[in-house]
């Protein structure tokens, strides 16, 4: 065991006793008021009676605290409120004995009165009944506290599986995505090499800057400042290619520059839109990214000319499937994802909680 183990077991121990003490010490409280002003007991003997009634409450269930940690008898299985409640009433009955068996010593043998010993022993009311009482409060609230304690150790537990597994999640998302990635940059590049030589060298240079920033990030989540970074890179890339074709128009809210999203998300926007709406136009156009933060979310909306390609886009369908799910891991039902065709634009929009 750590010692910081160690250490939170001795605190737990330690204020285990002393709650033991001072819960006993109140109860019996009661009993050293009856002795002294009801039953004329001296000082000296209201003191012991106190003592040794805190004594009997304490060893008593101290006791059922050891049986029940040794695992010879679990009432907390499944919370059988039968065992528990022959648990209190074998208590109880115990409590009543060693109650007795005092009050017979000190009637009998210190004061001299002639009481029979069974008759003394079997004494059932009100010892009985007061037994009942604390025994239930006692053992109640030691089962109630264990199971509270279970629930929240299995719920701790859970919660660690769960983010375990979101994350393995992400990094297997990342890394299907990050290939892709890979892929339709090279595929820029190669076009580049018999037409232009020069502008396939810059476009080498693009694309190593290009991967060393995303291939080599480790975290799932980037600040939208550096995401618009590879947007940029990448749109530089490709306009290599598409020269005038291909223009870019931002409107960036710059209150949202820190605000964190899935790595390569916008990127992977953009990239579609340059495969499926500039690369099937003559003309070419305009690739529209805005970001703003509407209320309590981030609204981030990636614009192309062209029409929405449903059938026979396997390759595209694959990198929103991966936005799709990223998305989901990270912020759940409070994560939004649309692609509509408007006005002969397709229209991605993301929206997200504004969450640093």
């Amino acid at each position: 065991m750590t010692q910081r183990g160690n250490i939170k077991m001795k605190d737990t121990n330690s204020q285990y006793w002393k709650y033991q003490f001072l819960g006993w010490s109140f109860a019996s409280l009661y009993w050293a008021y009856i002795a002294y002003f009801k039953q004329d007991y001296s000082i000296f003997y209201t003191v012991v009676n106190f003592i040794l009634d805190v004594i009997i409450g304490v060893l008593l269930t101290h006791t059922y605290k050891l049986i029940v940690k040794k695992g010879t008898y679990k009432p907390v299985n499944k919370f059988s409120f039968i065992q528990i409640g022959i648990s209190i009433t074998i208590l109880a009955i115990l409590f009543m004995l060693l109650n007795n068996l005092k009050w017979f010593v000190y009637w009998v043998l210190i004061q001299q009165r002639d009481f029979g010993f069974i008759s003394s022993l079997f004494f059932w009311d009100p010892p009985l009944v007061t037994g009942l009482r604390l025994m239930s409060i006692w053992v109640l609230a030691y089962h109630l506290y264990h199971y509270h304690k279970e629930e929240l150790k299995t719920t701790k537990q859970n919660a660690e599986l769960s983010i375990l597994a979101k994350q393995e999640q992400l990094n297997h998302l990342s890394k299907q995505l990050k290939p892709h990635f890979l892929f339709n940059s090279l595929n820029s590049v190669k076009s580049l090499i018999s037409e232009n030589p020069t502008k396939a060298r810059r476009s080498i240079d693009l694309l190593s800057d290009l991967l060393r920033s995303s291939i080599y990030t480790k975290e799932n989540l980037i600040t939208i400042e550096n995401e618009l970074q590879l947007v940029y890179d990448y749109i530089e890339l490709e306009k290599l290619r598409f020269e005038e074709r291909l223009q870019l128009k931002t409107t960036i809210d710059k209150i949202v520059l820190n605000h964190k999203i899935p790595s390569l998300s916008i990127q992977s926007l953009v990239e579609n839109a340059v495969k499926y709406g500039i690369q099937n136009s003559v003309k070419g156009g305009t690739i529209k990214v805005n970001i703003s933060k509407q209320s309590s979310n981030i609204l981030i909306q990636v614009k192309n000319p062209g029409q929405l390609i449903v059938k026979g886009n396997n390759d595209g369908r694959f990198g929103l499937n991966n936005l799709k799910k990223r998305l989901q891991l990270h912020f759940k039902e409070k994560a939004k994802f649309t692609l509509v065709e408007s006005f002969n634009e397709v229209v991605a929009t993301i929206t997200i909680p504004a969450k640093r």
